[in-house]
């Protein structure tokens, strides 16, 4: 967010440079090995919430999309995974990645077992 003055053109020369750096970073590409490292180190920081005895475990996850960043996060149990845990991880993806006036999409897919 940036403020401007209609009146005076304050900060007015700067718009253009914000919308070049928000639509770089609306466009980013982020690598699936890097994604899965910031995911693990997130991990160990907070654990993953559990109901009843069962506890969530996250595989990997990967970009599926640009415009916005969509991250697409494997899981054994999709229930399990709480919107106060997928925001953790969003704010732990714009801190590494930097992601800013984006918004950030996560889906969540249960990982099959195949037999």
């Amino acid at each position: 967010m940036i403020f401007i003055s209609a009146k005076t053109g304050q900060r007015v020369n700067k718009i253009f440079s914000l919308i070049n750096h928000v639509a770089t970073q609306n466009s980013m590409r982020i690598t699936t090995s890097i994604l899965n490292q910031v995911i693990n180190e997130a991990i160990a920081i907070v654990q993953p919430p559990t109901d009843k005895g069962k506890r969530l475990k996250i595989y990997y996850g990967t970009q599926a999309t640009t415009k916005p960043p969509t991250f697409v996060i494997f899981v054994n149990n999709k229930e399990l995974f709480h919107f106060s845990y997928e925001r953790y991880l969003i704010n732990q993806f714009r801190k590494e990645f930097g992601l800013e006036g984006t918004p950030v999409r996560i889906i969540i897919r249960e990982k099959r077992e195949d037999i």
